[in-house]
């Protein structure tokens, strides 16, 4: 569903507290309870808001963060930073940032399966890895029909054991050994059985990306960041999907007049450029996603509900990557935002584990 500008623009006209551009990021100033850059468009969100929880900036420096994922064994965040070629590990006892692996292949997406081993979406040797618990390395996939993948990118693992992952041409480009900066295969969505066969979901989106499950496992949603850069929504279909249809569009910058011009009352988001990356599901079946591109008004996290109505907007400064839900109690929200580490804590949980 597309969003209402006018009634966005109305809810946030009447903000009475700086944007997020004007505060001081690094906590010395304490911003007044409740959160500004938390903002209720639907009452609905009401309740998934905690009304004493800042938003934090927990680390900055990255050239581009992407990946978050919860571990919960080892109680700490992992995350990619893609240009540098490493994954970075946060501890909340003391908020220690170090670098876990500075040879990670450039890799995009994280996630743990059921056994809490990392499962990581890798750019530079275009393929999607396992890290063992004694430290070895498994290659899950990396060609489909006897052609390299292009740039794995997000995944999510299924209570059946399988991983679902994309695969779009981003990252395709890296200077790395072997990889020629070509597309072989139709940008797709795959499958990975707990056999290691590997069968394509879906090509009918332009540049697939972000990839998360409903917390009853029922539905898969997936961000198309080419064109019309919308959120899909499919029915899972045993080992395939079925029924696909647009959940939600969120393009328009609350800032940007020129590009979203009123017609019938409607917000027309054809000329907007932004849209979402990385999504999550909360328990409730609400979606959260990242998302940028556009500018001041519109970075940060679109909180949609189960029927894919934005009701809620966290702001950041800086141009959202993804996603996840961590924590003891899965209900502290992380989100990678260009060359910065956040957090807020709510007051719903993650669907799933990370």
């Amino acid at each position: 569903m597309t969003t209402d500008r006018r009634s966005f623009l109305t809810t946030l006209a009447t903000a009475t507290a700086a944007s997020a551009f004007g505060r001081d990021w690094t906590g010395q100033t304490p911003e007044r309870y409740p959160d500004p850059d938390v903002i209720t468009l639907d009452p609905a969100f009401e309740k998934l808001v905690q009304g004493n929880a800042p938003i934090r900036r927990l680390h900055t420096g990255m050239l581009w963060a992407e990946g978050p994922a919860w571990n919960g064994t080892g109680n700490y965040l992992v995350w990619s930073d893609i240009p540098n070629n490493a994954q970075m590990r946060w501890l909340p006892e003391d908020g220690h940032v170090s670098v876990m692996r500075n040879n990670a292949n450039n890799s995009n997406g994280n996630t743990f399966d059921l056994q809490g081993r990392q499962i990581s979406f890798e750019h530079g040797t275009r393929r999607v890895v396992r890290y063992e618990l004694d430290g070895k390395i498994t290659v899950l996939a990396d060609k489909f029909d006897g052609k390299p993948l292009n740039a794995p990118n997000d995944g999510a693992v299924h209570p059946d054991g399988s991983i679902w992952f994309t695969d779009p041409g981003y990252g395709s480009m890296m200077d790395y050994e072997g990889n020629k900066g070509e597309l072989l295969l139709k940008e797709s969505v795959y499958r990975i059985d707990p056999s290691g066969e590997i069968t394509k979901i879906t090509e009918d989106l332009e540049k697939p990306n972000g990839l998360c499950f409903s917390p009853d496992y029922k539905k898969v949603y997936i961000v198309d960041t080419g064109s019309p850069k919308n959120i899909r929504v499919y029915d899972v279909d045993g080992k395939t999907v079925k029924n696909g249809k647009v959940f939600a569009i969120n393009k328009a910058s609350l800032s940007d007049k020129e590009n979203v011009r009123a017609k019938d009352g409607k917000a027309d988001f054809s000329l907007c450029k932004g849209g979402s990356d990385g999504i999550r599901c909360d328990v409730e079946g609400n979606l959260w996603a990242s998302a940028g591109w556009v500018g001041d008004g519109f970075d940060g996290v679109h909180v949609f509900n189960p029927d894919g109505k934005l009701i809620g907007f966290i702001k950041l400064p800086e141009t959202a990557s993804n996603v996840c839900f961590g924590g003891q109690k899965r209900n502290r929200l992380f989100i990678t935002a260009s060359q910065s580490l956040y957090s807020v804590y709510v007051n719903t949980r993650g669907a799933h584990h990370c």
